[in-house]
């Protein structure tokens, strides 16, 4: 610990830890780790006489290794364990400032101080709110409060009917103190009360004058932070916009979005789909690859071996004699129309996300420019993608243990800030996993220095350690599991891992029932009723979510084989129609759940996912609120897709805002239903045709006019 005090230059210990960060120098790549903490053991680190222990301090990912997340206009609620020896009063302060867009050549703004408050036991507390794209910095500094400390004492003596005497002159000698550090009005006053302190009045007038609340606070705001202790690490927030928080993504392949099923889709279909995605809802629409494919090695329908002559080839075999990840698919249409596309987005308050995987086909550009970015075997042929047993002779991963390292990885860069130079700003990135970590620190870091409100979302289904990872070296959203959590147990103990543990700081979960390549044995065979399930759950348990349409809203449930996870006539190989206008389509159960995501904040976040308990273990019960609980969501799901389900609930009615034995109303946003309750004990009863409540909750005496009503 070390001795810091306001206004003077900032403690050569006050650092970034030690990372890794790569950082272009003349031209190339340098590898530069950032000073480590000083040894605490050395004189630099801890001053004898600073008494104050400051530890325990969240929200922090590895002191300050990486930062913690935050979106533009959230509290950071900073805690620590803060105490000295003896019987001293003490203070301490939140100390946080704006750090620019880059960590390694931080744009600083000047230092704002936060008065903690004491929770109890030792706990400290205080908030500041983040307002600006990009990094803030925070430390904490503590000291023994000579002024508190003096009141304190001087209360008890009064009570006591003590002479006191004495005891206000030492108090006036540490008015003395602050009002050297003060000046204009705050000096004149605390002169005045040092006068007073010092007067020819009475005793206990002058005692009065030295307890007063104005002097309390003028001497926190000016008194001397002696012998002061700062935490040694400067702790970085990273802030976004928005949309990192709250986002319901819709995926189509726009090869398929032709109203003509004789004609392969274009760019120009994928605007005039647009009205059908605005109307569902969603406000992220993401592409699948749309470069242009290759020829060598292309893969036919159901991922057959040998292409038949017309068969399209996945997208994810990007690269061909027309181009590569900067180019665009032919039948598509061109780099325009994507800039296009962006913009016809943006004016119904859409997003287009481009997905983003590094490799390529054997007919890509770069297998042919740069030959030494690929794996060769003893052969001298370039080693394929492989999963074994699974073989992609379609698609040549990137070596990034090459020799020409530093070019590949300038080349990859520069995919991105290409498609953000035509109006993308959001991108899923493919398997990152398969990728090193320090590429990803470095990209990303690179990327938000002139682009901070670009959204990363991870597709990493992979170890736990390893999506977490990945989230703490910037990206904005991670995939999940929650596909392959089906039963209410499962769903808790996940979701709680999620917001209940430090991975609420920096993993913002993205919520997924289906995607092209996941075709879960739930949807495939329980029907409807697992479909309507999957989706409440997804959109009211995530703040992010998203669907892969229009496969979704259509129930496609068929699975090429028994035991797989792949669609029959996957649209990842084959040009596909979808009648949007089908009977029994869920595009107005979609419609209505987006909008309820949307009207209600209590939806727009995680942090404060609270879960219930019911007396059936195929119910789940949990709700969502606003920090204030001017908005709570309470969701009742029947996890059961073929039998009614019933139960009581057991209400935590304090998480709701209610209170004990006080009548209020559950509000069905998704049929107008109302249910007058009362307490925590409630029945409710659901069929696997309508699996799930989402209430607003009131109290009795709020006004209709608080419930938002849904036809």
């Amino acid at each position: 610990m070390v001795g810091a005090v306001p206004g003077e230059p900032e403690p050569a210990c006050l650092q970034w830890p030690a990372g890794i960060h790569y950082a272009p120098r003349e031209g190339t790549l340098s590898r530069a780790a950032t000073p480590a903490a000083p040894d605490p053991g050395t004189e630099q680190h801890h001053e004898g006489r600073s008494r104050v222990v400051v530890e325990g301090v969240t929200p922090q990912v590895g002191l300050g290794r990486y930062a913690v997340k935050r979106t533009v206009g959230e509290e950071v609620v900073v805690e620590a364990d803060v105490f000295t020896d003896g019987h001293d009063e003490i203070s301490c302060d939140v100390r946080w400032r704006t750090a620019g867009t880059d960590r390694r050549e931080p744009n600083h703004g000047p230092w704002h101080d936060v008065a903690m408050e004491t929770l109890g036991n030792d706990r400290w507390q205080a908030p500041f709110t983040v307002t600006e794209l990009g990094f803030y910095e925070y430390a904490i500094i503590a000291w023994v409060d000579r002024f508190k400390t003096w009141v304190h004492d001087l209360e008890k003596r009064v009570a006591a009917d003590q002479d006191v005497g004495i005891d206000l002159l030492i108090g006036a000698e540490l008015i003395d103190e602050a009002v050297a550090g003060a000046d204009g009005p705050d000096a004149d006053r605390l002169q005045e009360y040092a006068d007073r302190l010092r007067g020819d009045a009475p005793m206990w007038e002058r005692a009065q004058a030295a307890l007063h609340e104005e002097l309390t606070i003028l001497m926190r705001r000016h008194g001397p932070k002696r012998f002061a202790t700062t935490y040694p690490y400067l702790l970085p927030v990273w802030v976004d916009r928005e949309r990192a928080r709250h986002s319901a993504w819709y995926e189509m392949f726009p090869r398929s979005a032709s109203p003509d099923p004789d004609r392969h889709g274009t760019l120009q279909d994928v605007i005039d789909r647009l009205p059908y995605v605005e109307a569902l809802g969603f406000d992220v629409l993401y592409l699948p690859p749309i470069h242009p494919i290759g020829e060598t090695a292309r893969k036919g329908r159901d991922n057959y071996p040998v292409a038949d002559v017309g068969d399209v080839g996945s997208p994810w075999a990007i690269g061909s004699h027309d181009g590569g990840h900067k180019s665009v698919h032919p039948e598509l249409g061109t780099v325009e129309d994507v800039a296009k596309l962006a913009q016809a987005c943006r004016d119904r308050g859409l997003e287009i996300a481009l997905d983003v995987a590094f490799q390529c086909s054997p007919d890509h550009p770069y297998v042919r420019e740069h030959p030494e970015w690929f794996l060769h075997r003893p052969d001298g042929t370039i080693q394929y993608a492989e999963n074994p047993p699974k073989k992609y002779q379609d698609i040549y991963p990137f070596d990034f243990e090459t020799e020409d390292w530093q070019a590949l990885w300038e080349e990859l860069k520069s995919i991105f800030t290409f498609w953000v130079d035509q109006g993308v700003r959001v991108f899923r990135v493919d398997n990152p996993h398969t990728k090193p970590f320090p590429f990803w620190e470095w990209c990303i870091a690179e990327i938000r220095r002139d682009h901070p409100d670009v959204i990363f979302l991870s597709e990493a289904f992979t170890r736990p350690k390893v999506m977490a990872q990945l989230a703490k070296l910037g990206f904005t959203q991670s995939y999940t599991y929650f596909a392959w959590r089906n039963d209410a147990w499962s769903l808790q103990q996940y979701f709680t891992e999620l917001t209940r543990t430090d991975l609420v700081e920096y993993f913002r979960p993205n919520a997924w029932p289906n995607t092209p390549d996941i075709l879960t044995e739930y949807l495939q065979y329980n029907g409807r009723p697992a479909f309507v399930q999957r989706l409440i759950l997804a959109a009211t348990l995530a703040a992010n979510y998203g669907i892969y349409g229009p496969a979704f809203e259509l129930q496609e449930h068929v699975a090429v084989r028994p035991g797989s996870e792949e669609y029959l006539h996957s649209e990842k190989y084959e040009v596909r129609h979808w009648p949007l206008d089908a009977e029994g389509s869920l595009r107005d159960l979609i419609a209505r759940v987006n909008r309820i995501r949307r009207d209600h904040p209590a939806l727009h976040a995680d942090r404060r996912l609270h879960f219930h308990t019911i007396d059936n273990p195929a119910m789940l019960v949990y709700s969502k609120s606003t920090p204030d609980l001017s908005d709570v969501i309470l969701c009742v799901v029947n996890t059961d897709p073929h039998n009614t389900q019933s139960g009581w609930t057991h209400l935590d009615l304090h998480d709701l805002g209610l209170d004990d034995g006080e009548p209020f109303q559950a509000h069905d946003l998704l049929t107008g239903a109302r249910y007058p309750w009362q307490g925590s004990a409630n029945f409710v009863q659901l069929s696997p045709d309508v699996p799930g409540h989402v209430f607003r909750m009131l109290p009795q005496h709020r006004t209709e006019r608080d419930f938002p009503t849904y036809r």
